[in-house]
């Protein structure tokens, strides 16, 4: 071999090792540049980012500053990004300088919900970005809102306004997992206002509905329908004082309400929340009606979507039934303990009597024990124990007892002594 050649094949695998050095250590540059405009200040809002193989912390506000920039909004036209919801498909609009953004489908993890997410075939998204204030619109089917944020160094503020839509509108977001509706009649209307502060996912929601009517789903035949749960008639009237301590316990606006209150599920919302990221339900916000339709019906399961079907349902069996139907099938069916099931099997293996012959103590400790039966018994039969201060919250709260009576009625339960029960295995 001649020398040139020689020294030519020395010479290219030493300059393509040099173009590849340089090339890596451009690359390297590039990354500290960027590590160091997307580095979270003291205090920032910030999540861990990976470029390749290679992992960073970056400050949130800059990652949506630079996502809204117009010399930055070009370059994620056409781009998809994956994401817990799914995958979100990215679009520039130039002329309005608005990044819209399209997950299909798309799960949406809502706090105060449970740990299912909701599931929707499309939610679009659109954002513009003026300074810090931030506002765009969301739809979802036939659903239009509109929304504005804040940002902040540690957080972003977001008020999202749905504006009067009809229900049914709603519902047909969730038609897969809903069978009730292809023969559910929905009237009604509805309106939302929700404030939602990232990255705590502190959510609250004012709602409003008018006119809820629901029609088609069969619930007139409970109108004769007899108890599964024993073949002894009850006695039991609103009166007596199990169905007034029951009402004190589960559903104080029952009498009020048409078979949902906004009331109450505003507030089991807010406390939900405070069950951190295992999804607890620590509060159900169900009226009597609608665990009426949860025993009858859709199940136990914990779901947003199973709340949804209880509404129905419950809505329809206000107009088909009555609250006074509706109170005595709930006391037939509800469940007391292991193996109990309705106020006469309970009643007779607590306290030997039926249970229009309670005592209004009893009554109120039967009762308390319906937000979790099966717990309180079993704490019943292990230490001889009632929850006294759930009993005496029930007793304060039963109506139409005078308020002096309520208060020594109340003093007595601390002396309760009742014989702990023996429960099935």
């Amino acid at each position: 071999m001649k020398p040139r050649r020689a020294k030519l094949w020395v010479w290219v695998p030493l300059g393509m090792l040099a173009l590849l050095a340089l090339l890596a250590s451009a690359l390297l540059a590039l990354y500290f540049v960027v590590k160091a405009v997307l580095a979270p200040l003291p205090g920032e809002w910030s999540v861990p980012l990976r470029v390749g193989p290679l992992q960073m912390q970056a400050g949130v506000p800059t990652l949506i500053r630079l996502a809204t920039a117009p010399w930055v909004g070009p370059l994620l036209q056409g781009r998809t990004l994956p994401a817990r919801t799914g995958p979100v498909h990215m679009t520039w609009l130039a002329r309005s300088q608005v990044l819209a953004l399209r997950c299909a489908p798309c799960r949406v993890q809502a706090p105060g919900l449970g740990k299912d997410p909701l599931t929707f075939n499309e939610v679009q998204l659109t954002v513009r970005r003026r300074g810090d204030q931030l506002d765009g619109e969301v739809s979802a089917g036939k659903l239009r809102a509109t929304w504005q944020g804040v940002l902040a160094r540690d957080q972003l503020r977001l008020r999202l306004q749905l504006p009067t839509t009809p229900i049914a509108d709603g519902y047909a977001l969730f038609g897969a997992a809903i069978p009730e509706l292809a023969q559910a009649h929905i009237e009604g209307r509805f309106a939302l206002q929700a404030t939602l502060v990232l990255p705590g996912a502190s959510l609250s929601v004012v709602p409003q509905v008018e006119g809820l009517q629901v029609s088609g789903l069969g619930t007139e035949a409970l109108v004769t329908a007899r108890s599964a749960c024993g073949k002894s008639a009850s006695r039991l009237t609103t009166s007596s004082w199990l169905a007034r301590a029951v009402v004190a316990a589960e559903d104080q606006r029952f009498y009020e309400h048409s078979g949902f209150d906004l009331t109450e599920l505003t507030a089991a919302l807010a406390r939900n929340q405070g069950a951190g990221q295992e999804g607890r339900i620590e509060r159900g916000g169900s009226t009597l009606s609608q665990q009426l339709a949860k025993l009858l019906v859709t199940g136990g399961e914990r779901s947003p979507v199973r709340k949804l079907r209880e509404l129905l349902y419950a809505a329809e069996m206000e107009r088909t039934l009555g609250k006074p139907r509706i109170l005595q099938l709930y006391l037939a069916h509800a469940p007391w303990g292991p193996g109990l099931c309705g106020a006469e099997a309970a009643s007779r293996r607590y306290f030997g009597r039926a249970a229009h012959e309670l005592s209004p103590t009893q009554a109120a400790w039967l009762a308390a024990m319906l937000h979790n039966p099966g717990l309180e018994a079993r704490r019943w039969a292990e230490t001889g124990q009632i929850n006294v201060a759930r009993t005496q919250w029930v007793i304060l709260a039963m109506r139409p007892l005078p308020s002096r009576q309520r208060i020594r009625l109340a003093e007595e339960a601390k002396q309760l002594n009742w014989p702990a029960p023996v429960l099935a295995p």
